[in-house]
């Protein structure tokens, strides 16, 4: 059972619910608000973020990554591009990702199109990376049959003496997406199942088409 804590928490977001006139014009406002009461509510990586891809023959995959950024612009990750997220991304740049907050009761849908982004913007964020995740970056083919944990890690001692004092190389096949969003659906949890579900559609002329959407 959840503790006393847990519980006055989850009374709190249950008495403030989620109307209409609750949620900003904007989308991204909106997700900030979410974002930052998730930082304060100690949410366990609360940048953690569940993203779907499709390959080109229709077959999905999910898998958790963390958010780096966010903006106007898009929400922005980095990977392998040889990945298996990566080789879906190049072949249907359509994907969705999905936050979930469960202590507060919520979840974030967010429905858009992957980019790669620029070279110059990679680098920028991969050198404020620990030293350890760059040289690991270097060596890991993501996705890829391997002999074992043994080899790996031969393969990354061996890295990092090699890069003993110097600079650890950028990788061509290691770099950010941004996903450009056209729908975000905000779901806050209530009692008997009646949840609150607002959905942001992105509409031709460019703006935000907010719609409550059935539990």
């Amino acid at each position: 059972m959840p503790n006393k804590e847990l519980q006055d928490m989850r009374a709190n977001y249950e008495a403030s619910f989620l109307l209409e006139e609750h949620c900003d014009k904007d989308p991204v406002v909106q997700f900030g608000r979410w974002f930052r009461e998730a930082v304060e509510a100690a949410v366990h990586e609360p940048n953690a973020m569940a993203i779907s891809t499709v390959s080109a023959v229709g077959q999905p995959s999910v898998r958790m990554v963390l958010l780096k950024s966010y903006d106007q612009f898009g929400f922005t990750f980095y990977t392998n591009y040889d990945s298996k997220k990566g080789l879906h991304i190049a072949e249907n740049q359509h994907v969705a990702l999905l936050f979930w907050w469960g202590t507060l009761e919520r979840q974030i849908r967010i429905e858009g199109v992957a980019q790669k982004i620029t070279k110059e913007a990679t680098a920028s964020y991969f050198h404020t990376r620990p030293r350890g995740s760059q040289i690991a970056a270097t060596i890991s083919e993501q996705s890829a049959v391997i002999k074992s944990r043994e080899a790996l890690e031969e393969l990354y001692a061996s890295r990092e003496k090699e890069y003993t004092g110097k600079e650890i190389p950028l990788t061509e096949n290691w770099g950010g997406y941004v996903v450009k969003p056209v729908l975000f659906e905000f779901w806050q949890g209530r009692t008997s199942r009646l949840h609150d579900r607002i959905q942001y559609s992105l509409a031709a002329d460019g703006l935000w088409k907010i719609e409550r959407l059935a539990p």
